[in-house]
């Protein structure tokens, strides 16, 4: 119906828009006016209000993230995207799923206009069959089915092509645009239409009308009557038409469009020709980078290539509109490719007339590689005298240390929840716990690079080692605790890896400094660059995906965080855990003095830890006994809120609050109790609701003990001790990168040996594999060999 309204007029379209605007209930509670009828958009026959975007054209957006701002969008298509590859008619999946995104954005309160390819494709499709069809049926049955198969079709006319499928084209955006509610408008241009004023004018105000309107402009060259293009025809400061790419460009500056989204088949721009073996994708491009670029061959469609692509991007840039050149043919990007952009994600090349100052994030990747690379080949001792000079630095500065926190404690008051700022705050004593953590660490770190876990005789003179190496580029990805930096950086250094590290902005004063003194410390053996802070302003789902620099994820944040670093890193293994649901079960035999203290060092001592106690478990036996009135009252003391599980609440005539979930994570001073019957009952309760971090028992006896231990399926489980042990530090690992719940390479809170992995070393006198066949002339052996002792001192 709504694509009848459409062809019957637009006035007609606005009156029937009101009426039915009128009539809803939201009319009725706020009268709709005629000027107000633009924004309102219709989703799935849904109505709702926009907000419309705002932005005064002029500059060019200087980096991504402002992308999201673009109200005016021109997506150029290519024919490499709209037509199947063999390039006789239309991927037709794969423009649903554009006209999808189109229509998405153009409800969100976007204007948006289409550049499109593929008249040629449609109209070759149709004029192939209609020549098949007039091939006579009389001939064709004389000649046989298979000579018919292997019947020749005349070259096709370009021309002829387009004028047969431009209508058809069209008639297939119309349709596909009215499942969204969206009306879609056809208009032809050539380059003479640029460049008389008055026909400048019309298509101008056209266009203007159409926007207005809501409705979609679906533009392209009139390739049935558009001449031959003429090689350098540029005038002087103006792009002519040529192709779709230097139409887009043109529209784009005409209109003074915010975002040109240019769709090849190809994921961006590259320093080198797509498929080469050193081709690197190009995030981001500035005029003047066309030297370091080496253009291949243009596209198996359509008119140009991507230095035709980069030449009208640039002229629309200059015009003071964005530019993205990203892929749209790729089936698992394609269907949102258009939307990420548009919220700044990292897809495809951006072209920004603004440099950053510092290095890009990808330059950082390969200098952490590289000053990872010479950090592992330095003697130990002098890794080991890097961190100690780091832990001296910490104490020497630490007033300067002091007084950046102190800003970045004012800058977040009133913005960040209480734990957070608990852990966002340093003191004198931080930094002292931490200098004496490094030079711990610094001890360790002796033997830990190169160290021979395996040798194995394998024949004569055939020697084979397994020996520790590092890992190669961490990312650490850290919110809200500066005191992270230094920690991890040691370890890093520690274990010879190069390091990123992408911290919240709430510290961003601290961490700046620390990364300084931990630049100055790494100096003294010339390796500054292994460690690497990310200050550009990268999502962290863009730093994900940068499989070919980083090896190793490590998130230190609230579970939101690394469950969202988990998704996003599809080609990068993740080391951590998204919740700290820590249990301690009091046995029925649990010691009343223990019980209550090992409770408030678990809960109270630091709640916002990822190691403080979130359930308590008490034995039925226990209830309304001194016990349980000893930590009821030691709770109600240190002022923690008590959420009652299911069966705890069933025997209170006046429960507390029940909780709404047992598997929560409060990082606040509040507190789970439940009740359970036995030791296995607790187990039980812990393996369905616990994140297998930390759990405790509190008991006398020794077999229940032991068979909790045995049992409990967490990467750390006590007896008799408080849920805050878990933790690097007090284990004696000197820090730690984070504690870890997955069950492969680290577990529990990760140290310096979570950082290494292995290399197999073999060394021979020109042995080859023939030599062990059946009638060679040796025999494997496979002997073990003894492994030099390692200094533990």
């Amino acid at each position: 119906m709504l694509s009848q309204v459409c062809r019957s007029g637009f006035q007609p379209f606005n009156q029937r828009l009101l009426l039915w605007a009128q009539s809803t209930a939201l009319s009725r509670s706020h009268p709709v006016q005629p000027s107000t009828i633009r924004n309102i958009r219709s989703w799935s026959n849904i109505p709702f209000i926009t907000v419309p975007l705002s932005r005064a054209h002029g500059k060019s957006f200087a980096h991504r993230s402002e992308l999201k701002h673009a109200k005016r969008i021109v997506v150029k298509l290519g024919s490499a995207v709209v037509t199947r590859g063999d390039e006789c008619g239309l991927a037709l999946g794969r423009l649903a799923s554009i006209v999808e995104q189109v229509s998405v954005l153009q409800n969100q309160g976007r204007e948006m206009m289409l550049v499109t390819s593929g008249a040629v494709a449609f109209g070759k499709q149709r004029l192939r069959h209609e020549i098949l069809l007039s091939q006579s049926v009389r001939q064709a049955l004389h000649s046989g089915q298979n000579q018919l198969k292997e019947m020749a079709i005349p070259v096709l006319e370009a021309r002829a092509c387009a004028a047969a499928g431009q209508s058809g084209l069209m008639a297939l955006y119309e349709a596909m645009f009215t499942q969204y509610s969206i009306c879609a408008a056809q208009i032809l241009v050539t380059n003479l239409d640029f460049h008389d004023e008055q026909k400048r004018r019309n298509l101008n105000g056209t266009l203007h009308e159409l926007l207005r309107m809501n409705i979609v402009p679906i533009v392209n060259t009139n390739d049935a009557v558009v001449p031959p293009a003429e090689p350098n025809s540029d005038l002087q400061g103006v792009i002519s038409v040529k192709d779709n790419d230097s139409l887009a460009a043109r529209l784009a500056v005409e209109m003074k469009t915010d975002l040109l989204i240019v769709l090849s088949d190809v994921e961006g721009l590259f320093d080198s020709p797509p498929g080469s073996d050193d081709a690197k994708l190009i995030d981001t491009f500035y005029p003047g980078d066309q030297q370091s670029v080496t253009f291949g061959t243009k596209s198996r469609v359509g008119m140009g290539g991507m230095e035709a692509k980069v030449k009208a991007a640039l002229w629309a840039l200059q015009g003071g509109t964005s530019v993205v050149i990203a892929n749209g043919t790729h089936p698992k990007v394609s269907g949102h490719v258009i939307t990420d952009i548009v919220e700044g994600k990292k897809v495809g090349t951006f072209f920004s007339e603004v440099k950053p100052a510092g290095p890009t994030v990808e330059q950082q990747g390969e200098m952490a590689r590289s000053g990872g690379r010479m950090l592992a080949t330095l003697e130990p001792e002098q890794r080991s005298e890097i961190i100690h000079h780091l832990a001296d630095l910490l104490t020497d500065h630490r007033d300067e240390i002091l007084s950046a926190n102190k800003k970045d404690l004012e800058e977040a008051e009133g913005r960040l929840a209480p734990p957070l700022l608990k852990r966002l705050s340093l003191s004198t004593s931080k930094l002292n716990s931490l200098a004496i953590g490094l030079r711990q660490i610094a001890a360790s770190s002796q033997d830990s690079v190169g160290r021979v876990l395996r040798r194995i005789r394998v024949a004569k003179n055939l020697e084979l080692e397994q020996v520790t190496v590092p890992i190669g580029v961490l990312l650490v990805i850290f919110e809200s605790r500066p005191d992270c930096l230094p920690q991890v950086a040691a370890l890093a250094i520690a274990s010879g890896n190069g390091l990123l590290l992408k911290g919240g902005k709430e510290a961003a004063h601290s961490n700046r400094i620390l990364h300084v003194l931990t630049q100055e410390a790494l100096s003294i053996h010339g390796v500054k660059e292994a460690v690497q802070l990310v200050n550009t302003r990268e999502e962290v789902e863009d730093l994900c995906r940068l499989d070919k620099m980083i090896d190793l994820i490590i998130p230190r944040g609230s579970s939101q965080l690394v469950r969202d670093i988990q998704k996003a890193a599809k080609g990068i293994p993740v080391m951590g855990h998204s919740e700290g649901i820590c249990h301690m079960y009091v046995d029925s035999e649990a010691s009343v003095d223990k019980a209550s203290r090992l409770v408030r060092d678990s809960k109270c001592e630091y709640p916002a830890a990822c190691n403080a106690l979130e359930t308590l478990l008490i034995h039925r036996d226990l209830l309304r006994t001194p016990l349980f009135d000893q930590i009821i009252d030691m709770l109600r003391v240190e002022q923690v809120k008590i959420h009652a599980g299911p069966k705890f609440a069933s025997y209170l005539t006046f429960s507390p609050s029940e909780v709404k979930s047992l598997r929560t994570e409060y990082g606040d001073l509040e507190l789970c109790i439940e009740v359970v019957d036995s030791v296995q009952e607790a187990i039980d309760h812990i393996h369905k609701y616990g994140s297998s971090h930390t759990e405790v028992i509190v008991t006398e006896n020794e077999k229940t003990a032991e068979f909790f231990l045995q049992h409990v399926d967490s990467a750390c489980v006590f007896w008799n001790a408080s849920t805050r042990f878990s933790d690097g530090y007090r284990f004696g690992l000197g820090a730690e990168v984070g504690i870890s719940t997955s069950r492969i390479h680290a577990r529990g809170p990760v140290g310096l040996e979570g950082l290494l992995t292995t290399k197999w070393l073999l060394r021979g006198e020109d042995h080859v594999v023939s030599d062990f066949s059946e009638h060679g002339t040796l025999k494997y052996l496979h002997e073990n060999l003894p492994v030099p002792q390692r200094n533990t001192n």
